[in-house]
């Protein structure tokens, strides 16, 4: 929506926004426009959004989220806690104990620092976490923090990834042994 609310290639804007934070995105795709009055309006759509948009979850999410332990997991989004809370809600997906968000790092993805700043909330070595990821800069952002990677949910595996899988529900298995120290 707010790619073509600037007259911009909505799937350019996504490919960029994959890749990086709503500002960097912004700096990237619209230099010539603020991007803080860009996020902003940004801010004010997707909030809109989170309050009226539908919403299903991945094939396979219920279940994961739902056993693996409590406590165990975080999300680690360029988002805001805030949205993610509030889809999760949308969905009846249980909402991780542990969020860290696009406020919480300076720098975000493909840095390590978000990934490092979950596994540091629970006490846990990078080399003993599991990142399940989508995007490109999720992928080497975990891998930069030594952390064991897959990627799920993208037709094509992503460059670096440990393990792929083209659907969430077809690593549901894998990541529940991974979890359990399997």
């Amino acid at each position: 929506m707010w790619a073509v609310q600037h007259a911009l290639d909505p799937e350019e804007v996504y490919h960029v926004a994959l890749r990086t934070r709503p500002v960097e995105t912004f700096a990237a795709v619209a230099p010539d426009l603020d991007p803080h009055s860009c996020l902003m309006a940004l801010h004010a759509l997707e909030d809109e959004d989170v309050r009226t948009g539908a919403y299903t979850a991945f094939d396979g999410a219920s279940r994961l989220l739902h056993g693996l332990p409590t406590g165990s997991w975080a999300l680690v989004t360029s988002n805001y806690a805030h949205r993610v809370r509030g889809r999760f809600l949308r969905t009846r997906l249980p909402i991780p104990e542990v969020i860290v968000d696009a406020a919480a790092v300076e720098q975000g993805k493909p840095s390590p620092d978000p990934y490092l700043l979950a596994a540091g909330l629970f006490g846990v070595a990078p080399e003993h976490c599991l990142v399940i990821e989508d995007a490109p800069s999720g992928v080497r952002a975990g891998l930069r923090a030594g952390m064991t990677v897959w990627n799920v949910n993208t037709p094509v595996a992503v460059d670096g990834a440990h393990r792929h899988f083209g659907r969430l529900r077809d690593a549901v298995d894998d990541i529940l042994a991974f979890a359990s120290g399997g």
